[in-house]
C-alpha cells in the first residue's frame, strides 16, 4: 500500500512510526525522531531528514542500525523470518535461488565480514545481483572500520530511499 506525501504530513507521531518505520530495518526511533520535523515537501526532503537524524545520532546508534540488517542469506533468510522488505529485496536479487555450494560462500563471506567488522555487510540489494555482492565482500573486506561504516550507512539510505518511494508518492 503507498500514501500520498499529504496525507503523512497529517499523521500522527504513532501513525508516521509505525508505516515509515519499516523503512530502516528494525529502526522505528529513526522515524520518531523524524516525526516534529513535518510537514515535508517531497519524498526526497523526507528522506533526507531521516538520514539526517540517522547522521545526527552519534556511532552507537548508527551501529545497532547496521546491525539490525540481516546477513545476506544468512540464518533469517533460510528460516524464513527476515522482514517482508528484506526478503522482497535478496529474492529480487536472485539470493532465494542460491546453490548450495553458493551459499557456503555467502556464508563464509558472512562470516569473515563479521569477523573484521563487527556488523553485517549492508548493500542495496535491488542495485546488485548475487555476482556483484560476491564481489563488494571482497572489496570491502579490504576497508577500514571507519570506512565499512560509513559505506554501510550510505547504502542503508539506499535502501531507504527505494522503501520510501515505495510507499508515498507525491
Amino acid at each position: 500500500m503507498s500514501f500520498p506525501l499529504s496525507q503523512v504530513n497529517l499523521w500522527g507521531r504513532a501513525e508516521f512510526i509505525d508505516v515509515i518505520g519499516p523503512v530502516f530495518e528494525h529502526s522505528p526511533w529513526i522515524a520518531d525522531e523524524t516525526w516534529p520535523q513535518q510537514p515535508f515537501h517531497s519524498v526526497k526532503e523526507l528522506h533526507h531528514a531521516l538520514c539526517e537524524t540517522v547522521t545526527s545520532a552519534g556511532l552507537e546508534k548508527q551501529l545497532a542500525l547496521i546491525r539490525a540488517h540481516p546477513d545476506l542469506v544468512g540464518r533469517a533468510a533460510l528460516a524464513g523470518t527476515l522482514t517482508r522488505e528484506s526478503f522482497g529485496e535478496q529474492a529480487g536479487a536472485g539470493l532465494n535461488k542460491l546453490s548450495a555450494e553458493e551459499i557456503i560462500l555467502f556464508q563464509r563471506q558472512n562470516a569473515a565480514y563479521h569477523e573484521k567488522f563487527g556488523f553485517p555487510l549492508v548493500i542495496c540489494v535491488r542495485l546488485n545481483k548475487k555476482e556483484a555482492i560476491l564481489a563488494g565482500f571482497e572489496k570491502r573486506l579490504q576497508n577500514t572500520r571507519e570506512q565499512e561504516v560509513q559505506i554501510a550507512l550510505e547504502e542503508i539510505f539506499k535502501i531507504a530511499e527505494f522503501r520510501l518511494r515505495d510507499l508515498i508518492f507525491g
